[in-house]
């Protein structure tokens, strides 16, 4: 997969300048793009991080963790917390969802977040929790996840961006 970090990038990058346009400034997601909205590595090295192909091109993007890091890539301006979490107290993170311009309403978004999630409960998880975008919390919304609190998350020269603590319970399915 690190193979494919130059196109996850260009995913990113696109997906926050025309998607997100509504939602921050030209300087917020400026700012964003080299601090919070950059490649998390440690997704991609932990193999939880998921590409959404068509024709043969990345059109999407996601994941999830199972470190205590909520949000943000390899060079974001606050800690980022490595540990690992406990599937029996801890809820896993839904991490960096984007989908190319070119690609939306497809169902992208929704397959890549489903995709975590199976993956998550997989790996014994029963809370999900995540850092959403103001673009993604009708989304998440849907999905059953629930809004938290309101972060101010800083992105450089003064600026900061709204993101959203969203969380979701997993029902059990036993009988």
């Amino acid at each position: 997969m690190d193979a494919d970090i130059p196109a996850i990038r260009e995913v990113i990058q696109a997906s926050v300048r025309v998607l997100q346009a509504g939602d921050y400034t030209q300087a917020q997601i400026e700012g964003a793009l080299v601090t919070v909205f950059t490649v998390d590595s440690r997704l991609i090295a932990d193999g939880t991080y998921l590409l959404a192909l068509c024709e043969d091109k990345v059109a999407g993007c996601g994941g999830w963790s199972y470190r205590k890091t909520l949000y943000g890539g390899d060079r974001q301006l606050e800690t980022i917390e490595s540990s690992v979490l406990n599937p029996a107290t801890e809820a896993a993170k839904i991490r960096a969802i984007f989908v190319h311009p070119d690609y939306t309403r497809m169902g992208l978004g929704s397959l890549i977040l489903k995709a975590a999630e199976d993956a998550a409960v997989a790996a014994g998880f029963r809370r999900l929790e995540m850092g959403s975008t103001l673009t993604g919390v009708p989304l998440y919304s849907l999905r059953g996840y629930r809004e938290r609190e309101r972060i101010a998350v800083p992105v450089g020269s003064g600026e900061e961006i709204e993101v959203v603590r969203m969380t979701k319970e997993i029902e059990s399915t036993s009988n």
